[in-house]
């Protein structure tokens, strides 16, 4: 699933391609896209007809479009899902494969939402504090001017669970998902199964410092990219694949100390550390 530098990666070439459009038309291809629309298909699309969009933002790995007409304000919230997709497109262009909703713009441009699994769609939401209400419960992330990482380090060492679990909370610190959590915690030197409370506030920090420099070196380089589902909205792949330090290294040297990459599984998913580097915390004896 996408995490933050690549939902970042979509929202910025959108943010350029969009902001100051108009919709002039939408159709819904495949009705599963905006099945979290309350009104259905049809309400979402005579809403979003005529709709200018005044913005792109996000908030972790969540992402929406401001819209906006002289009676009505609503948030376009984009759901991508396992393998969801937007691309801008030529009108008249040869349609994509798994093609799930066209936006027509007033500028002979289609957004397009592409989505094999149709895990992903769209719906139309209110606001409360100026943030979509569907994602007001997510927590700020490291980029968002709210961000308090002194508040997030004071929540963490709350929390009586592995520090990995904690770091993939998006109720704690948003954006975060497996592949940077895995390389925040190399870059601090922690094993994810360390229990948060036992780890001082200082190193806490560190790995809030460690997955925003992570996750900014990855937005720099349009994110990571295993397969073709993730690209940017121009169908291009990022490039952090070819910088990772731990995810996915398994069997390979620690790009520290030399030691041998290891894998574990963690929540159905893996997780990959050094064993020297991160030391994995002690057993209590039964």
């Amino acid at each position: 699933m996408p995490e933050l530098p690549e939902v970042e990666t979509v929202r910025m070439g959108l943010e350029k391609h969009l902001t100051g459009r108009t919709v002039t038309s939408v159709e819904v291809l495949h009705p599963r896209s905006a099945r979290r629309h309350v009104g259905g298909e049809p309400d979402l699309i005579g809403r979003l007809a005529g709709k200018h969009v005044t913005g792109v933002r996000r908030r972790g790995k969540y992402m929406w479009i401001d819209v906006a007409d002289d009676t009505d304000r609503a948030a376009l919230v984009v759901h991508l899902g396992m393998s969801g997709q937007m691309l801008i497109a030529r009108d008249g262009a040869p349609d994509h494969t798994h093609l799930r909703i066209r936006a027509h713009l007033d500028d002979d441009n289609e957004l397009r939402f592409v989505d094999q699994r149709t895990f992903g769609g769209w719906h139309l939401d209110d606001y409360v504090d100026d943030i979509p209400v569907s994602v007001a419960r997510i927590a700020p992330d490291p980029f968002d001017p709210a961000f308090d990482a002194a508040g997030v380090v004071t929540r963490m060492r709350a929390k009586h669970s592995e520090i990995k679990r904690v770091l993939l909370d998006q109720t704690v610190i948003s954006g975060v998902g497996n592949i940077y959590a895995d390389e925040a915690l190399w870059r601090a030197r922690l094993h994810g199964a360390r229990v948060a409370e036992t780890i001082s506030r200082k190193k806490l920090l560190e790995l809030i410092e460690a997955a925003t420099a992570v996750m900014t070196e990855a937005v720099e380089v349009g994110g990571t990219s295993f397969d073709a589902l993730y690209v940017n909205v121009n169908g291009q792949s990022g490039y952090f694949e070819r910088s990772l330090n731990a995810y996915g290294r398994e069997g390979q040297p620690c790009r520290r100390c030399g030691a041998i990459m290891r894998r574990e599984s963690f929540m159905n998913r893996s997780s990959y550390f050094c064993p020297k580097c991160q030391t994995a915390p002690r057993r209590r004896a039964r």
